[in-house]
């Protein structure tokens, strides 16, 4: 059993590294050989040919942008071989395209987040009509050590997307801008980036086991008068709140 991975972008990188911690054998493939090939020190995985990994691998995973999908699919439909299923993680593009473009083969849509480097991830997925279940447990099992992962109707990819996938990218800006500011109250740089870092990852997990409402976490710091909620009140005059919460509707349209 072998992963075959097309693409190692930061995605596909972080999803690499994952199932290397689980233990898969994994085939990897990309223009950039140079890419490739670090990617394979880290992690153990074995640079092969577009023919060899179709031919080995019983998951294909699909690491290319968007747009470059469904010619990427119309390249491999030649070589898909029964019982092998396409993983794809292309932002916007529906099973139901993938399958047409791969003549009804087994296919998984995820969208994955980087934390999945670390194990700590959030993917969200859901299958196409010819994935048989076991081969949606297999998947899973494989892929355990990539973080929590929870299966919806396609229709609520996108949305869910916008809160894991784009959501790394919003809690990094949030951490350096947290961070200069304890570099202008007089911090050094790395004692306030650590502290920031820290911070969010400690309010993650107090709220996943604690199953408080953010907004009573939140009360929980804002003593009356006090700093903390000086601080929220100038975050809300920045539209803090109003920008998070964004206008997603035209975001996925491929």
């Amino acid at each position: 059993m072998k992963y075959g991975f097309i693409g190692c972008g930061n995605m596909g990188g972080a999803l690499v590294k994952a199932a290397a911690r689980g233990g898969a054998r994994i085939a990897l493939y990309d223009l950039d050989e140079e890419k490739v090939n670090a990617l394979c020190a880290q992690t153990g995985a074995m640079a092969v040919s577009l023919d060899f990994l179709m031919q080995e691998s019983r998951y294909v995973v699909l690491g290319v942008k968007p747009y470059q999908l469904m010619d990427l699919c119309k390249k491999l439909q030649p070589l898909a071989r029964p019982g092998q299923a396409f993983v794809s993680m292309a932002a916007g593009v529906e099973v139901q395209r993938i399958e047409e473009a791969l003549k009804d083969a087994a296919v998984i849509r995820i969208m994955p987040n980087t934390p999945c480097a670390v194990g700590a991830g959030m993917i969200t997925y859901c299958v196409g009509q010819h994935c048989p279940q076991v081969m949606e447990a297999e998947f899973l099992q494989l892929m355990r050590e990539a973080g929590a992962f929870d299966r919806l109707d396609e229709h609520l990819i996108d949305a869910a997307s916008a809160v894991a996938g784009c959501g790394p990218a919003f809690a990094a800006m949030f951490m350096e801008a947290l961070a200069d500011g304890g570099v202008q109250c007089g911090l050094p740089r790395a004692k306030a980036m650590k502290y920031a870092q820290q911070m969010l990852l400690g309010t993650a997990k107090l709220a996943l086991e604690g199953g408080e409402h953010p907004g009573k976490m939140k009360d929980n710091v804002c003593s009356p008068g006090g700093s903390t909620i000086a601080g929220v009140h100038a975050m809300e005059l920045g539209g803090f709140r109003a920008a998070a919460a964004g206008d997603w509707s035209e975001a996925w349209t491929i």
